[in-house]
């Protein structure tokens, strides 16, 4: 089993910068791919990046590739996004997800998931 919790969201204008932070419980953290999806309202969640266990391989999604960075602290069991150039597009509730195989962008390829931390960009 495996508990996430993310932190970090909040308000920021356009062209900012927020940075999500997402901690896991347990003591295999370093097995589990992780993942960053979003959820704006009114439409589906959808993948935005994801990290291999070991942290060599990241994925993102085009519209964030360049700006958004996927990393991890496996000695603190945590996940991180670091987001640059923040368009008022990118507001939604951000979540991450465990899961045991990198790279995957379905929702249903993850097991774990966080409650979720809200980001909005304004313009």
């Amino acid at each position: 089993q495996v508990q996430l919790v993310e932190s970090g969201g909040g308000l920021v204008q356009a062209g900012g910068s927020l940075r999500l932070s997402c901690a896991a419980s347990g003591r295999t953290f370093s097995v589990y791919a992780m993942a960053w999806f979003r959820q704006a309202r009114g439409l589906d969640r959808e993948f935005v990046a994801a990290i291999s266990g070991s942290g060599g391989g990241t994925s993102y999604r085009n519209s964030v590739k360049g700006r958004f960075t996927i990393s991890r602290d496996n000695a603190k069991n945590t996940v991180y996004l670091q987001m640059n150039s923040l368009k008022p597009e990118d507001t939604a509730v951000y979540y991450c997800a465990a899961g045991r195989v990198y790279g995957r962008i379905v929702i249903g390829e993850y097991d774990y998931w966080g409650q979720g931390t809200q980001v909005t960009v304004s313009s």
